[in-house]
């Protein structure tokens, strides 16, 4: 596969304003382990290579285990996530493929035991920072990094 497009090049002064919005988010008070299995669950759901690495990469360097790595995709069948990771790997699924069910209320009330009212807002423009990039790393075809050795 090869990179279409350079998405920062070709429109600067709005990616200027995206990475405004992704340094609030990643400042806003939310765990930031929190904040990699969020970002983590949904480029997985996309099917966004580039930030399923960056993610997973980013997340070990700042002391996540691989095996937690491992089963960000089967979280619901592992007892490794809190309860408060669990409600937010929730509510990421259904925010993420809001298209699909939309959010119901029995979830809302559920999240809402694990995150304040402010933290869920928080939490949802966190998901609709990852979405925005997953939205444009996959039409754009952005590569992740790669050992060239391990190149196809």
């Amino acid at each position: 596969m090869k990179q279409r497009l350079q998405f920062f090049a070709k429109a600067p002064e709005i990616m200027k304003a995206v990475s405004a919005l992704n340094k609030a988010v990643d400042e806003c008070g939310l765990e930031v382990s929190l904040l990699h299995l969020i970002k983590l669950r949904a480029s997985q759901i996309n099917g966004c290579s580039y930030c399923v690495e960056m993610h997973s990469r980013e997340a070990r360097r700042d002391g996540e285990t691989e095996t937690r790595l491992y089963l960000v995709a089967a979280w619901k069948e592992s007892p490794l996530f809190s309860e408060r990771e669990r409600a937010a790997l929730e509510w990421t699924e259904a925010v993420t493929l809001i298209a699909d069910n939309g959010v119901s209320d029995e979830l809302y009330a559920r999240t809402l035991e694990h995150f304040s009212e402010e933290e869920l807002v928080k939490l949802s423009v966190a998901l609709g920072m990852i979405n925005t990039w997953n939205r444009l790393c996959i039409p754009f075809h952005a590569i992740h990094p790669m050992p060239a050795a391990k190149a196809a």
